[in-house]
C-alpha cells in the first residue's frame, strides 16, 4: 500500500506550497523509492493522481 504524505509550506503572503512525498516501487530493484515533490497548493491532487 503506498503512502502518501503533505507538508504545506507558506512563504509571506504569496502563493502557498506544499511538498508531496510519494512511494514508487523501482522498476530494477522492485525496492520502494520515496520522491519529494514541491508543488503549488492548487496541483497536489493533480500530482498525487498522476504516474
Amino acid at each position: 500500500m503506498a503512502k502518501k504524505a503533505v507538508a504545506t509550506l507558506r512563504i509571506g503572503e504569496e502563493k502557498k506550497y506544499a511538498k508531496v512525498i510519494k512511494t514508487e516501487r523501482s522498476p530494477k530493484t522492485g525496492a520502494y523509492v520515496f520522491k519529494e515533490i514541491i508543488v503549488p497548493d492548487d496541483m497536489v491532487k493533480d500530482t498525487l493522481t498522476k504516474k
